[in-house]
């Protein structure tokens, strides 16, 4: 099954890439890699959630938020390769989570953007993968996550 017809079986529209909010540009390809810039949790123009998760933002929400950042990674990814079907491996993960004091839960919120992986990839979507608390993000963000794609020639 293709990447596409796999993403219409899940219900997933690939938006179109976020634009950046500083410099530098959403994704960028050297020899079979594509590595994305950190996709923050944007919907239709708008941020899902803001602030800090375990205060500001529920842990069940900040994964919602992980997934939207995957899914913006995939269009950020198709941006430059053309098409999703070029993807043979999800390399890597590295997701930040802004996190209340005493919050611990990290690997939880960032399943939201491994579990999308899975289910679009199937096996080649299974990952290395680092979550990582923060103090903030940019535009008070819960979450933002990149991710490193292997591509076929």
């Amino acid at each position: 099954m293709s990447v596409a017809d796999r993403l219409v079986e899940l219900g997933i529209d690939i938006p179109e890439v976020v634009p950046p909010v500083a410099a530098y540009v959403p994704a960028v390809v050297t020899g079979r890699y594509v590595y994305t810039s950190g996709q923050l949790p944007m919907r239709d123009g708008e941020m899902i959630a803001a602030g800090l998760v375990g205060a500001d933002v529920a842990p069940d929400l900040a994964k919602e938020c992980a997934r939207q950042c995957a899914i913006n990674a995939l269009a950020a990814a198709q941006s430059v390769v053309g098409n999703l079907n070029r993807v043979t491996r999800v390399v890597k993960v590295v997701g930040f989570v802004a996190s209340a004091d005493g919050f611990t839960g990290q690997p939880a919120v960032i399943n939201g953007a491994s579990e999308l992986l899975l289910d679009v990839f199937g096996e080649a979507g299974r990952h290395a993968r680092s979550a990582v608390g923060v103090a903030a993000l940019p535009i008070n963000a819960p979450v933002e996550v990149e991710i490193i794609f292997e591509v076929a020639d």
